[in-house]
C-alpha cells in the first residue's frame, strides 16, 4: 500500500506503476529478493525440463514438484508485496465519491475487514500445513507441508503489512471505531448463527452477495471481498470448518497450468523494457500511415500484434499510445477519439494468445488452453474487423495534408527491425495450437527468446532492471492468483449451498433455450466486467455457468469466447469500468470527454459479441 494515502483503484492484472520507480523499505527487500529468486528458479527449471524432454528425451520427473513448491511460495510472497505496493485490485469508484472524513473512516474499516479475514484464516492455515506433513510428494518424497506452509506464511505477512500501514496512516480514533465495528458485526453474526443456519440459501444473499457488496463499496480488495464472503458464510451459517477455505484456495492457486501466468507477465515486462512493441508500431506506421484512417488501422493492428506477445492490456496500451498519439493528433484526431479507440482496441485484443485470462479460464473451467488460443485468434479478428469498419467511417473527413507514403527502403528497414518481434506471437500460437508445447512450456521459451532478441537487437536489459521485472512479476502474479484462490473458495461455497442446482434448473428452462441463456450470459458478464474487472468475474462464475452451458449443448470454446468478450466490453464501459479509466490515464484525456466518444466503439464491439454468440462456427472453425 502507498504510505500516506488511502488505497485507490488499479488494474491488478497488469499493474500500473513500474517497479523501478518504487523504493522499497529495507525490511521488505528480503521478501522481494526471495520472490525474484523464486521467479528466476521457476523460469530456468521449466526451460531445463523442456530441453531435457525434447532434446535429450529424458524428462525430469521431479521438476514439476519443485516448480509447484516454488510457485505457491512465489504467489504468497507476491501477494504480500502487492499489499505493500497497493496493487491489489479494488473498486475505488464509490470511495472516491465520499467526503474526505467519511472516506478516511471507510478506509480504516476496509483495512480492519482485511485484517479480520486473515486473523480468522491463519489458525486454519497453520493447521492445514500440519495436516499435510503426512502427505509426501511422489518423486522427492517431501512432506507437502513444505509447499502449503506458504499459505500461512503469506497470510501472516499480509496481516503484518496491513497493521503496519494502518498504524501509520489511520487516525487512532477512526482505527478504534473500525475495530469496534468489525468486531460488533462478527459478534452479532456469531450470536445469530443458530438462526442463520435455518435460513438455508438465504445466507447466500446475506454473506456471499450482501457482505461482498458492502466490502466492494468500501474499497476492500476483491480477493479479500471473496475471502470475507466465503469465511462469513461458512463460519456463521454452516458447520463446515474454515480449513475448507484454505483447501479450496490451495487447489485454486496450485494448478501447474497457472505457472504460465507469471511467465507471461514476465514476458510483458521484457516487451516493455526492450522496445520490441515499439518496433512493431514503427513498422505498421510506415506501411499504413499514409492512407485515410491509416493511423487508426496502425493503432488497432499494433494492439492486435503486441497483445500476442505480452498478454497484458495495460502493457499493450502503454506501448502503443506514446508511439502513435502525437502523429494522430497532427492529422486531426481528437484525443477523446484516440483514447476511445485505444480502450476498445485493447478489449478487442484480449483474446489474442497469450491471453492471461484465457489461460486462467482454461484452468478453472477445464477447457483446452490450446483450443482457447486457436479460437481466440479468430475471435479477435472478428472484433478487429468491427472496429476497423467504424474507424474508417469516422475517418471520412480526416485531414491527410502532408501525409506521404514511406519509401519502400524505409519500410523494409522497419520490417527487418520488427521481424523478430513480429514472429513471437505466431510462434506462441503455433507451438500451443499444434500441440508442440504446453502454454507453460511455450511461455518459458518465449521469455528466453525475447530476452535474447532484446539483448541482440533492441538494446538489452540491465541486471538491475531485470531484477525489478522479476519482483514486479511476483507482485502481479500474487494479485492474480490470490483472487483465483479466494474466488475458488467462494464459488465452492455457492455450489455447496445448493443454489447452483436451482439456478441451473431456471436457466435451462428459459424460453428460447441456449440462445436465451447466451443472452443472459452476455448481460451478466458485461455487468460484472464493469464491477469486478473481468478476471474475478470469470473466476467466480466459470465453475457455475459452464456446467449449465454444457447441459444446453453449448461448446466449451464457444462459451468461453462469449464470456471473455462480454467481460472485456464491461471492463471498458463507463462510468464504472476499470479499464476505461486506465486508458484515459495512459492517453492523458479527461474521462468526462472520452465517455461521449467511446460509445460507438463499444456498440461495434457489442455487435461483434452478438455475432460471435449467435454463430458458434466462428469460435470452433480453427479447432
Amino acid at each position: 500500500m502507498t504510505a500516506g494515502s488511502p488505497p485507490s483503484g488499479g488494474d491488478a492484472l497488469e499493474g500500473a506503476t513500474p517497479a523501478d520507480t518504487r523504493k522499497s523499505p529495507l525490511w521488505l527487500r528480503p521478501f522481494e529478493a526471495v520472490a525474484a529468486l523464486l521467479m528466476l528458479t521457476i523460469t530456468v527449471l521449466l526451460l531445463t525440463a523442456v530441453i531435457s524432454r525434447y532434446v535429450f528425451g529424458k524428462p525430469l520427473v521431479w521438476s514439476d514438484e519443485v516448480v509447484s513448491i516454488c510457485f505457491i511460495w512465489l504467489t504468497m510472497l507476491g501477494a504480500a508485496i502487492a499489499v505493500h505496493r497497493n496493487e491489489h485490485l479494488r473498486l475505488a469508484l464509490f470511495v472516491d465519491l465520499m467526503p474526505e472524513r467519511v472516506r478516511s473512516f471507510v478506509h480504516a474499516f476496509a483495512l480492519m475487514a482485511m485484517a479480520a479475514m486473515l486473523v480468522a484464516l491463519i489458525p486454519s492455515a497453520v493447521e492445514y500445513a500440519k495436516d499435510e506433513w503426512f502427505i509426501h510428494t511422489p518423486a522427492l518424497d517431501l512432506p507437502n507441508s513444505f509447499r502449503v506452509a506458504s499459505i500461512a506464511f503469506g497470510f501472516i505477512a499480509m496481516l503484518g503489512l496491513i497493521l503496519l500501514y494502518a498504524g501509520r496512516t489511520v487516525r487512532k480514533t477512526e482505527l478504534a471505531l473500525a475495530v469496534v465495528l468489525v468486531a460488533a458485526i462478527a459478534a452479532a453474526c456469531w450470536a445469530l448463527s443458530p438462526q442463520l443456519m435455518k435460513l438455508g440459501t438465504t445466507n447466500i444473499a446475506i454473506f456471499l452477495i450482501g457482505f461482498v457488496a458492502v466490502c466492494l463499496v468500501a474499497g476492500v480488495p476483491i480477493a479479500f471481498c471473496f475471502g470475507i464472503g466465503a469465511v462469513c458464510y461458512l463460519a456463521f451459517s454452516t458447520h463446515v470448518p474454515l480449513s475448507v477455505v484454505i483447501g479450496r484456495m490451495d487447489e485454486g492457486m496450485s494448478s501447474l497450468v497457472l505457472v504460465s501466468v507469471p511467465i507471461f507477465v514476465l514476458l510483458g515486462c521484457v516487451l516493455d523494457a526492450t522496445g520490441m512493441g515499439k518496433a512493431i508500431v514503427d513498422f505498421l506506421a510506415s506501411l499504413l500511415g499514409h492512407i485515410k484512417a491509416g493511423m487508426s488501422y496502425v493503432l488497432l493492428g499494433s494492439l492486435f500484434i503486441v497483445s500476442g506477445i505480452s498478454g497484458s492490456k495495460v502493457s499493450d496500451m502503454a506501448t502503443v499510445a506514446p508511439a502513435l498519439f502525437p502523429e494522430m493528433k497532427r492529422r486531426g484526431h481528437k484525443p477523446r477519439e484516440m483514447v476511445a479507440l485505444l480502450a476498445t482496441g485493447a478489449a478487442m485484443a484480449d483474446t489474442v494468445p497469450p491471453s492471461i485470462v484465457l489461460i486462467v479460464l482454461g484452468a478453472v473451467a477445464g477447457v483446452s488452453i490450446a483450443g482457447l488460443f486457436q479460437a481466440g485468434f479468430v475471435i479477435a479478428m472478428v472484433l478487429l474487423l468491427m472496429l476497423l469498419v467504424l474507424a474508417r467511417w469516422k475517418a471520412r473527413h480526416e485531414n491527410m495534408h502532408g501525409a506521404k507514403r514511406a519509401p519502400m527502403k524505409l519500410v523494409g528497414r522497419f520490417l527487418l527491425i520488427a521481424a523478430p518481434a513480429l514472429a513471437l506471437p505466431f510462434l506462441i500460437r503455433t507451438a500451443v495450437g499444434e500441440g508442440v508445447a504446453t502454454a507453460t512450456e511455450v511461455s518459458t521459451v518465449a521469455v528466453v527468446y525475447a530476452l535474447f532478441v532484446g539483448q541482440v537487437m533492441y538494446g538489452g536489459i540491465g541486471l538491475r532492471k531485470f531484477y525489478d521485472m522479476l519482483v514486479e512479476t511476483a507482485a502481479l502474479s500474487g494479485v492474480v492468483l490470490l483472487v483465483l484462490g479466494a474466488a475458488s473458495a467462494m464459488a465452492w461455497s455457492i455450489t455447496q449451498s445448493g443454489v447452483v442446482q436451482q439456478l441451473s434448473t431456471f436457466l435451462t428452462t428459459l424460453p428460447g433455450g441456449w440462445i436465451a441463456f447466451m443472452a443472459v450470459t452476455i448481460v451478466v458478464f458485461v455487468i460484472l466486467g464493469c464491477l469486478l474487472e473481468g478476471l474475478p468475474a470469470v473466476l467466480l462464475l466459470a465453475p457455475i455457468m459452464f456446467p449449465i452451458a454444457r447441459k444446453l449443448g453449448i461448446h466449451d470454446i464457444h462459451y468461453s469466447m462469449v464470456i471473455v468478450c462480454a467481460m472485456n466490453v464491461g471492463l471498458m464501459m463507463p462510468p464504472i469500468g476499470v479499464g476505461f479509466y486506465i486508458a484515459c490515464r495512459i492517453g492523458d484525456a479527461p474521462p468526462d470527454e472520452v465517455i461521449g466518444a467511446i460509445w460507438p466503439y463499444l456498440v461495434a464491439l457489442m455487435v461483434g459479441v452478438l455475432v460471435i454468440a449467435a454463430v458458434p462456427w466462428i469460435s470452433t472453425v480453427a479447432l
